[in-house]
């Protein structure tokens, strides 16, 4: 993807597949997993008191209530987050966390024009930018509600490192799926996510007005306890896609194919995935 381009979107995530009970299984299984890179990311960003941050992708609220943390006490001194997310059921979850200064809308990356130009210090991406697929669009809405001197900040997937081959949990989740009877409805293995390299992810920037002041590929390890856990973990984070393809009958036989499938990588410490995160970090020019 170049800077000016704009990736199809015929197979883009639905967001028609989230339910109660994946928007639960998030809030409890990313807190080890994408809340502790998010809370990196807002320590890069020097997240202080004060400053109106705009977490978008939110989720469950997670990352967001720890930034109303380092913006202030409500009330005190002006500093507000605001996180957004396209799906209803995740906001809900995330709602018992609003206070005086954190607050939490359905919200739509790719059209911010509700809020009003140059009101937010910073915007926050956490394991978020893959899943847009208008990536020029979006940035020039994070740019809009960004004021002059206002920071970006972001953690993201890169391109497999390793060839293309994909990364040994998926392939055993993907070899499962190749399997009768769900083998009878295909989907793409990447479908709806949107990735780009460290120079792709600095044009994309500096064409929506941004200056670069971080753009790195760090490790990312991420460990479930169990094979049954890494599934839900994939099927939540994912937001339903992981099975969102397959009837809803065959979903549970799905699952447990997943997890005969992963149970060949369960280490002591349970199922390890080394994989990496982009990030980056821009201030609006």
């Amino acid at each position: 993807m170049t800077a000016t381009s704009k990736a199809p979107t015929d197979d883009a995530p639905s967001l028609a597949h989230d339910s109660d009970e994946l928007a639960a299984d998030y809030e409890k299984l990313s807190a080890p997993q994408q809340f502790e890179s998010g809370k990196r990311l807002a320590a890069d960003l020097g997240i202080g008191a004060g400053e109106r941050v705009l977490d978008v992708g939110c989720g469950t609220g997670l990352l967001a209530e720890h930034i109303a943390g380092l913006v202030g006490p409500p009330g005190s001194n002006g500093g507000h987050v605001l996180g957004i997310d396209p799906l209803p059921l995740r906001i809900e979850v995330a709602q018992v966390k609003a206070r005086a200064n954190l607050a939490f809308e359905v919200g739509d990356a790719n059209d911010l024009g509700a809020l009003p130009e140059a009101s937010f210090d910073v915007v926050v991406l956490n394991a978020v930018f893959h899943w847009l697929p208008d990536k020029p669009r979006a940035l020039g809405q994070f740019a809009w509600v960004l004021r002059e001197g206002g920071r970006i900040g972001m953690n993201t997937r890169p391109p497999n490192a390793s060839g293309g081959a994909r990364f040994p949990m998926y392939e055993a989740m993907a070899q499962a799926m190749a399997e009768p009877p769900f083998d009878r409805y295909p989907r793409l293995p990447a479908r709806g996510v949107y990735q780009v390299e460290p120079e792709e992810m600095r044009a994309l920037l500096e064409a929506a007005g941004f200056t670069p002041t971080r753009i790195e590929v760090r490790p990312s390890v991420q460990v479930h306890a169990t094979p049954e856990a890494a599934v839900r973990f994939s099927e939540a984070s994912s937001f339903g896609n992981l099975l969102g393809h397959l009837p809803p009958e065959l979903r549970p036989a799905a699952r447990a194919a997943m997890a005969n499938r992963l149970a060949g990588l369960m280490t002591p410490e349970g199922i390890v995935q080394q994989g990496q995160r982009l990030v980056a970090m821009a201030v609006r020019a």
